[in-house]
């Protein structure tokens, strides 16, 4: 009888936290590839960058590449910024696929970086379409405030080249020089 007990006390404390686990918010991370959660320099940034682009398209979301490296500090920061801002690391995977390209002095990836504009500084984003198209070249210098990096600057960014974004954009454009 006493086992019972312990059995039936141990079960409802089990179910307990279960239904309080359930009752909270937790942030859903998505099954994200490995090249949108580390820099690697074994990895072949070519073939990261057509299954991002595959991806992209199968979803369509943008990509958004990001060069830097595990000896980068401030890439370091944009990843805990990311941990830190839920809202932030959801716009950021729901409208792109994230591209992580490894520089570092054991591997440049030279014959990749050649084939984008000048790096400012690290970490150093791009934005493509999901056909492959680049479309903003950015320093993420620009979305400090002070030493860390703004939420709202954030958000503004993914905003602003989203899908949706462009898409808005790319009609107005068409329809000034139609006019």
């Amino acid at each position: 009888m006493r086992i019972i007990t312990t059995l039936v006390i141990s079960l409802s404390l089990l179910l307990s936290s279960i239904a309080t686990a359930n009752t909270s918010s937790p942030v859903v991370t998505p099954s994200l590839p490995t090249y949108s959660k580390i820099y690697d320099d074994q990895r072949d940034p070519f073939k990261d960058a057509a299954a991002a682009l595959t991806l992209a398209k199968e979803t369509n979301r943008q990509v958004l590449i990001e060069i830097g490296g595990n000896w980068c500090s401030w890439c370091h920061k944009m990843d805990a910024f990311l941990a830190k801002n839920p809202d932030v690391y959801e716009a950021l995977h729901s409208q792109y696929v994230l591209l992580k390209v490894s520089v570092s002095d054991s591997n440049e990836n030279n014959d990749f970086m050649k084939s984008l504009p000048p790096v400012l500084g690290y970490p150093h984003m791009y934005v493509s379409t999901a056909q492959g198209k680049m479309i903003l070249s950015k320093d993420t210098a620009e979305l400090l405030a002070g030493n860390n990096y703004s939420k709202s600057q954030w958000l503004n960014f993914l905003s602003d080249w989203s899908v949706s974004a462009t898409k808005t954009q790319t009609q107005l454009t068409t329809t000034a020089s139609v006019e």
